[in-house]
């Protein structure tokens, strides 16, 4: 991963309050232990995720972080987590950092790299 890309994400991730923070922190864990081959860099302003293509986002707001995913339209969304009525873009809406499902997470990542096959 080129580091320059890695320390304009943490600089993000550093101005932003505590508590997202911290939800954003434990989100970009999960990412990386998702597939430690994700590219992270900055676009539209937001951590975004790529492997051979667009796979996920975080976009910190101000009491709430999402863990958006490009592709969200096409993924399995079995237990009704993702949100959002675009053509093509979901997102899960995490509030606290207790409310984070990381296997969940992983497989709805995991999911979204593949669409990208």
């Amino acid at each position: 991963m080129n580091s320059r890309k890695k320390l304009e994400v943490t600089d993000l991730i550093e101005k932003l309050p505590e508590h997202i923070q911290e939800i954003t922190l434990n989100l970009r864990n999960i990412i990386f232990e998702a597939s430690p081959e994700l590219v992270e860099e900055i676009k539209w302003s937001k951590p975004s995720y790529a492997q051979s293509g667009l796979v996920c986002y975080l976009a910190p707001a101000k009491n709430h972080v999402n863990l958006g995913f490009y592709q969200g339209s096409e993924l399995n969304d079995t237990e009704g987590v993702l949100q959002g009525t675009g053509k093509q873009m979901r997102h899960i809406q995490v509030k606290k950092v207790e409310n984070i499902r990381p296997d969940l997470y992983i497989s709805l990542i995991q999911k979204a790299i593949e669409l990208n096959k």
